[in-house]
């Protein structure tokens, strides 16, 4: 990810943009990651200037290589593991992980329903995925106002 999609962005926001980055590039094993909004959209991806047909064509690591279709996964990871711990009692949701032939996918709730997601190799070192997860969340999760996700979605919006 680059820093050119930062440009005329809060502090908040590039600094949740250099977290992201982070994630992706510290971590052995990440492809992607994704921050979802509680109501499905997407804020912010690691590949935020690649649209669906470049993204299948030039890169094929993610799912179908396309922030979007990851945004799409983790909302529907969260929606569909929030309802089953409503069934079971189970209270909220911190945590799921989907370990796959090809690759993993965690997701990690923010706040007020903001979802974290990752999509990894299968071979990668799932508790150190979590670990940099959680400090993500924790850097992350007291800046992502209202106002933040805001900023975010529109400047999405003005980037496509």
């Amino acid at each position: 990810m680059t820093a050119t999609g930062t440009f005329g962005l809060s502090s908040e926001a590039r600094n949740l943009h250099w977290l992201l980055s982070n994630l992706v590039e510290e971590v052995p094993g990440v492809h992607s990651v994704a921050v979802v909004s509680s109501d499905g959209l997407l804020l912010l991806s690691s590949d935020p200037g690649q649209n669906a047909e470049a993204a299948t064509t030039e890169r094929k690591e993610g799912p179908r290589g396309s922030s979007a279709d990851l945004a799409t996964i983790v909302s529907g990871i969260g929606s569909l593991t929030v309802g089953a711990a409503k069934l079971m009692d189970g209270g909220g949701v911190k945590q799921t992980m989907v370990a796959m032939e090809e690759g993993s996918v965690f997701v990690m709730a923010i706040s007020d329903g903001s979802l974290l997601g990752v999509h990894a190799t299968p071979d990668c070192d799932m508790s150190v995925v979590a670990y940099h997860m959680a400090l993500f969340v924790g850097r992350a999760g007291h800046v992502l106002t209202p106002e933040l996700r805001d900023e975010l979605r529109k400047s999405r919006e003005s980037a496509t």
